[in-house]
């Protein structure tokens, strides 16, 4: 009877390398990333400043575009400091508790992306086909229930996830 060669051990600590081959052109590389985030943040940030301080836009599809905003916020700073600690002081090292939860939140957030897509478009759909009664169909107490509704399913989906990936061990 074959025994299994199980040890039960897993690593904690992972090696990120950036991109293997390049190492000497790394802080060339961090260029664009580093204008991008900045960019994501001041942006997004802009937008969702404009959105809550002018009351004339406290409306059904700026309030989507503003949680939309907050996803993205969420998402670029999930991501792309990592990427500039790689590239710029060689920091590739990452536990397994900071790889699994930068992982909860990039896909919980892609997951509440399309979420906000999917009720931007039926705004839009609601606006179109029923524009006397969109005021009514749409109201602010509807509009918070759903942006509640679509974070609690991304993070609801991707939970469960969590738990079983701290079940595994890697080698």
């Amino acid at each position: 009877m074959p025994t299994v060669n199980y040890s039960g051990t897993s690593h904690t600590v992972f090696r990120l390398l950036g991109i293997p081959g390049l190492e000497d052109q790394h802080m060339w590389i961090s260029v664009p990333f580093f204008i991008a985030y900045v960019t994501a943040l001041l942006g997004n940030s802009l937008l969702i400043f404009i959105i809550l301080t002018k009351l004339s836009l406290h409306e059904p599809m700026y309030l989507f575009l503003c949680m939309l905003a907050g996803a993205d916020i969420v998402l670029s700073t999930s991501t792309i400091p990592q990427a500039l600690a790689i590239f710029w002081f060689h920091a590739g090292d990452i536990s397994l508790d900071c790889c699994i939860t930068q992982l909860f939140f990039v896909h919980s957030t892609f997951i509440s992306e399309s979420g906000i897509l999917l009720v931007m478009a039926c705004d839009r759909y609601i606006a179109i086909c029923y524009p006397l009664r969109y005021t009514t169909i749409l109201t602010n107490a509807l509009i918070k229930k759903i942006g509640v509704t679509v974070f609690l399913r991304s993070y609801g989906t991707i939970f469960p996830i969590i738990f079983l990936l701290k079940r595994l061990t890697f080698c």
